[in-house]
């Protein structure tokens, strides 16, 4: 056991944020649940807005610059997929990124499917 006062993890390692208190100990996104597939945009970004966004805020939409799915957002950023798609939803309530949801039944390319095929094979 270690002594009091002594912290766990070194001076490298920067401040230990919860991850409850970057979702202000929220579990669920407000509004729309996001799926995993759901793909996000930034937009309507200023910066004297952005100035009082929390930073995890300002990463997701320095990745989400370009189009990219949920989950490569989740693993971009190196933050649970919970605690994105809650963040996630407060910048969608500010207008700040666009969620747009896979259209259902949407066709697909049979050459992609094969290629994917292929992929796991070799593994």
């Amino acid at each position: 056991m270690s002594p009091r006062g002594e912290r766990w993890f070194d001076q490298e390692a920067g401040p230990v944020v919860r991850l409850y208190a970057l979702t202000r100990g929220r579990a669920r996104p407000a509004g729309p649940v996001l799926d995993v597939v759901d793909m996000v945009m930034a937009e309507n970004l200023r910066e004297a807005h952005l100035q009082w966004l929390a930073p995890e805020h300002r990463l997701l939409l320095e990745v989400c610059a370009a189009p990219i799915a949920v989950a490569d957002l989740a693993s971009e950023t190196g933050l649970p997929l919970g605690v994105v798609q809650v963040l996630l939803s407060d910048l969608n309530r500010q207008g700040l990124v666009s969620i747009v949801k896979p259209t259902k039944g949407s066709p697909v390319d049979e050459n992609v499917l094969k290629s994917v095929l292929e992929g796991l094979r070799a593994l």
